[in-house]
């Protein structure tokens, strides 16, 4: 098939178009050099590649940089993705958009289903959820939304990589404890976005199996790593982030067929142990 990739040079996207390419596919990646806020790029874009599926990955992620500039991250995620979706159904091309967990309240602590009601309680997630609605709308007979969470990767900044590279230098780190997801390994997560293209259209949660909090996974990192740093538990309202986040963020997968991802603490395993631990990023 022909794919257009959006966000190609993310965190994401670096391990999904090997993963496509591997299948044989014809990729085009674009990023930066497509403004996807402008619907006439947008449109040059699609009619060039001639797309049979788009993988939306392009979005404003900077969690604490929506709440302050919240019309900004909405020209991205919420009108943006509606641009990707409404040139996809005119090609007639299948659409993968990658879409969150703080769509939801974050006050489930059984773990959120495709269907459950959303609530977002940030401007991330209210702009992540337009980007959702946009989709299903302007494409609701080729568009799949993929719900994913806590995500890490070797190509981008990240939770797992920061922990290691201070827990190197540091005898202890607080961390917050009163969040519980499910953290998602790149790798794992490319192939499953590439398998909802044989699931119809919908809503999908694809995230690490398991859930933990990020306190207990910095221990998971540090004791995978060998590193003897002590982890100090604080609550979110101690540590103090510009933006709210969602106490419980567990991905519940109930679709017959849909791809399930192994337990987070086997990819992290992997993960490390293929990996360098020389690394100098931050954030999550």
């Amino acid at each position: 098939m022909r794919v257009l990739v959006t966000g190609a040079a993310g965190m994401l996207g670096r391990d999904l178009i090997p993963a496509l390419t591997a299948l044989g596919h014809e990729v085009t990646g674009v990023d930066m050099d497509v403004d996807i806020t402008d619907p006439a790029a947008v449109d040059a874009c699609v009619d060039r590649v001639r797309p049979q599926a788009v993988f939306h990955l392009a979005a404003w992620t900077n969690v604490d940089g929506a709440e302050e500039h919240e019309p900004a991250s909405l020209a991205v995620n919420g009108d943006g993705t509606r641009n990707v979706a409404r040139a996809a159904a005119r090609a007639g091309a299948a659409l993968v958009a990658v879409s969150t967990d703080y769509v939801f309240r974050g006050d489930n602590a059984a773990g959120y289903r495709e269907d459950d009601v959303t609530g977002p309680i940030g401007a991330y997630g209210r702009t992540k959820l337009a980007g959702e609605q946009a989709a299903l709308h302007e494409h609701p007979s080729g568009a799949r939304i993929a719900r994913t969470a806590w995500l890490y990767g070797a190509h981008g900044r990240n939770f797992v990589d920061t922990m290691r590279r201070l827990g190197a230098e540091r005898d202890e780190l607080t961390v917050v404890a009163d969040q519980t997801g499910s953290p998602t390994w790149t790798r794992d997560l490319a192939p499953a976005l590439i398998a909802l293209l044989d699931q119809p259209p919908g809503i999908y949660h694809v995230a690490g199996g398991g859930s933990v909090t990020w306190a207990d996974f910095a221990r998971a990192i540090f004791d995978e790593c060998g590193l003897d740093c002590t982890v100090r538990d604080v609550t979110t309202a101690e540590y103090g982030a510009a933006a709210p986040r969602p106490a419980w963020s567990i991905l519940t997968v109930t679709k017959v067929g849909a791809p399930r991802l192994r337990d987070w603490r086997a990819a992290l395993h992997e993960y490390i142990e293929t990996t360098s631990t020389t690394v100098d990023t931050e954030g999550h």
